[in-house]
């Protein structure tokens, strides 16, 4: 675990965790407390004991539970990929239509040597910054703004990567009359014609339409324990069963696990998480999307506009063709 990460929040599952955790840190106390007495050997054995049951419970999550993982308040976000991954980021603002939206960050910077540009759905990481990124939902100004990011991109044949983890595009009244869906077409249509590679991570959620709009890349690549779906768990089981309650059944049904995907070719790679999941240790994690993320330019960079926007298509004409089967 990273020490710099202390685990604050637990899920239902993570209980047994939890209270091992919580005897490690009373023995801790006692040893500074004591003026020291050496009880370092039984710490030992409760970390181990904490070790062996992250990696038996993590070993066979539902997708329910691989949802909740997804959602987890302590797991790294945009901004900490991009604080992590990129250096001298400039950030961008503004769709120069109606205003900014905080949903959505975007800057040119480097990663590894390279000028790229980056955009990605920032959920905040505290109450404050929660509201002032909405929870990662953007309005329609958030896809425009990444839409002109984009287009910027394209014309100084910079690569794009996108950070994807939110629950959906914002559902509110005034993002419906500024033109949501049609703010979300054109991003979707954006990804597509770009002449410069494009790879996208889902690094949390990936909810509908909203993360699509950024998500329609050359190479999508998929955490081990975020989820991707048309509709959230809780969403569907409320339109088929009527029950929200029903989500455990809904999150099994609507195959929304990168286990899943993978399989009906929806995303590219997997992307292995630290044992107990991404927030138990964000350097490892920024570390380990960096590399995969690094090793799907290198492939991309060799290919002209023609050939990436050919790739693209032929990319998400192949999951039609996989599901017809």
């Amino acid at each position: 675990m990273d020490k710099n990460v202390p685990v604050r929040f637990y899920l239902d599952f993570e209980k047994p965790i939890a209270e091992l955790e919580s005897k490690i840190n009373e023995l801790k106390s006692m040893v500074s407390e004591e003026g020291g007495v050496s009880i370092a050997a039984e710490i030992e054995k409760l970390q181990e004991k904490v070790q062996d049951l992250l990696v038996e419970i993590y070993a066979k999550l539902t997708p329910w539970q691989k949802a909740q993982v997804a959602r987890h308040p302590e797991r790294p976000h945009c901004l900490d990929y991009i604080n992590a991954l990129i250096d001298d980021f400039t950030p961008l603002a503004g769709d120069r239509y109606f205003g900014e939206d905080a949903a959505i960050v975007g800057g040119v910077g480097t990663f590894r040597g390279r000028s790229v540009m980056v955009i990605g759905n920032e959920k905040g990481s505290d109450t404050q910054s929660r509201i002032k990124h909405n929870f990662g939902m953007a309005n329609p100004e958030g896809y425009r703004k990444a839409v002109r990011l984009m287009e910027m991109a394209d014309k100084f044949g910079l690569p794009v990567i996108t950070l994807v983890d939110t629950a959906g595009a914002y559902p509110g009244v005034a993002a419906e009359e500024r033109g949501q869906a049609e703010a979300i077409a054109r991003s979707t249509d954006c990804c597509l014609k770009l002449g410069v590679p494009i790879v996208s991570v889902i690094i949390g959620e990936g909810g509908s339409g909203g993360a699509v709009a950024i998500a329609t890349a050359n190479s999508i690549l998929m955490l081990e324990h975020a989820i991707y779906s048309v509709i959230s768990p809780e969403g569907a089981a409320s339109i088929i069963w009527r029950d929200s309650n029903k989500r455990e059944e809904a999150a099994t049904a609507m195959k929304i696990t990168a286990q899943d995907l993978i399989g009906l070719s929806v995303i590219d790679q997997i992307v292995s998480e630290p044992v107990g999941g991404a927030h138990r240790d964000h350097r490892r994690i920024t570390k380990t999307v960096g590399d995969a993320v690094a090793k799907a330019l290198t492939r991309l960079v060799a290919m002209d506009g023609e050939g990436l926007r050919r790739h693209r298509h032929d990319r998400f004409l192949k999951i039609g063709r996989n599901l017809s089967t």
